[in-house]
């Protein structure tokens, strides 16, 4: 799991989403432990306060859940992993067209920036 993060962007959210695609992708199975908080702060190079708010948000959404004295945990029902994943794409996908038509750029237009971004034609 690639732990490189954007520091221009809010670090919590990068972390819920890097750990629901994981989930969602099939990196980790229901039931299975995550990495400590500490393990993933160094991994990510952020303050482990900063990877125990994200964890606590991914319970609240019930991705994880944790286990006292054990650690953190993907919920045997990995479903709701891929709920708010699906939810992540949605949210990302409205926040870019919303940006693009603020930028004065229409359907076309956008269709052009995202397949040239992705190495097709314009």
């Amino acid at each position: 799991m690639n732990w490189t993060l954007d520091k221009s962007r809010p670090i919590c959210p990068q972390i819920c989403e890097l750990i629901c695609a994981a989930v969602a992708g099939g990196e980790f199975s229901g039931g299975e432990k995550l990495l400590s908080v500490r393990e993933i702060a160094l991994l990510a190079g952020v303050n482990p306060n900063t990877v125990q708010k994200s964890l606590d948000e991914l319970e609240r959404l019930g991705v994880i859940h944790s286990v006292r004295g054990s650690g953190w945990y993907v919920n045997e029902n990995i479903d709701a992993a891929v709920d708010e994943v699906k939810s992540l794409r949605i949210k990302k996908t409205e926040e870019y067209l919303a940006a693009m038509t603020q930028l004065g750029c229409g359907p076309d237009e956008i269709i052009k920036y995202v397949n040239n971004c992705q190495g097709g034609k314009q």
